[in-house]
C-alpha cells in the first residue's frame, strides 16, 4: 500500500509557495502517493482566487500596507495569511477522492480538519451541504468573512475556521487550504500535534498510512520559472 507522504515544513514568499504547490501537482505521476505539506510565509501575505479581478481584490486590502500578493492556481476568495495555518494536499490522478465531485473531496478533507481540531480541544464541525452561506452580500470573495457549505466552523462562536480551494487537471487534484488561528477560540492549539493528527486522519480517509518523507527532487529551473510567473504582473493582473 502506498503512503500519504508528509513533506517537511518550508517557509517562503507568496509566489514561491504557489509555485511549489503547482509543481507538486504537475510532477505527481499517476503511480505516486498523495502528498501533504504545511508551509509558512516569509512575510505578511495575501493570496486570491484564480478567477478574481485584481482591481476588486486590491480595493478590499489595507491601503498603504506592505505585503506579498499572489493569485493562486486554485479558485476561492481572498485569504489573509498573516495569522493562518496553511497547507496543501496533492492527490494523483485515478485516486477515488480525486475522481469525486468537488464538494465530496472538499467535505472529505475538511472532515479530517474538523476532527483533528476537535482532538486539540477546538469545537469544530462542517457547515451542512445545502445550507445557505453566512456572511451577507458584503463578504463574497473574502474567504474568512463568508461561511459556505462544507467549510469548517467553530461551533461555540459560529466563526469560520477553515476554507479551501481546488484545482483538477490531467495530473490530479491540488487542494489548498487555510485555517484561521484567531477563530480557534480559547483552546491552546498544539499545531505540531495538530499536523500529526491531521496527517493520520487524512491518511485513513485516503486509504494509506501517513509517513514523513524527504522533499522530492524538483527541477530547480522549472521551479524558478514558476516563481517568476507567479511574481509577474502578467499572472497577477490578467483579470
Amino acid at each position: 500500500m502506498s503512503a500519504l507522504e508528509v513533506l517537511p515544513v518550508r517557509v517562503a514568499g507568496a509566489a514561491e509557495n504557489m509555485a511549489v504547490d503547482f509543481l507538486l501537482l504537475q510532477r505527481c505521476p499517476r503511480a505516486r502517493a498523495p502528498r501533504l505539506r504545511h508551509y509558512g510565509w516569509r512575510g505578511p501575505s495575501f493570496t486570491f482566487g484564480y478567477s478574481q479581478k485584481i482591481d476588486w481584490v486590491r480595493a478590499q486590502l489595507l491601503p498603504g500596507a506592505h505585503f506579498d500578493l499572489c493569485r493562486r492556481p486554485t479558485g476561492g476568495g481572498i485569504v489573509d495569511h498573516r495569522d493562518d495555518w496553511t497547507y496543501s494536499v496533492v492527490i494523483p490522478r485515478g485516486h477515488p477522492l480525486e475522481e469525486d465531485r468537488a464538494m465530496q473531496s472538499y467535505r472529505a478533507i475538511h472532515e479530517c480538519i474538523a476532527e483533528s481540531l476537535c482532538r486539540q480541544g477546538v469545537p469544530a464541525a462542517l457547515k451542512p451541504t445545502g445550507a445557505p452561506a453566512q456572511g451577507g452580500d458584503s463578504a463574497p470573495g473574502i474567504c474568512f468573512q463568508r461561511l459556505e457549505p462544507g467549510d469548517v466552523f467553530q461551533t461555540q462562536t459560529g466563526a469560520k475556521l477553515a476554507g479551501a480551494a481546488q484545482k483538477r487537471n490531467k495530473h490530479g487534484l491540488l487542494f489548498q487550504g487555510s485555517i484561521s488561528r484567531a477563530a480557534t477560540g480559547p483552546a491552546l492549539v498544539d499545531w505540531e500535534g495538530f499536523l500529526e493528527n491531521f496527517a493520520e486522519r487524512l491518511g485513513t480517509a485516503l486509504g494509506c498510512p501517513a509517513e514523513a518523507r524527504r522533499w522530492p527532487e524538483l527541477d530547480e529551473d522549472e521551479l524558478d520559472g514558476l516563481v517568476e510567473k507567479y511574481s509577474s504582473a502578467e499572472w497577477n493582473e490578467f483579470r
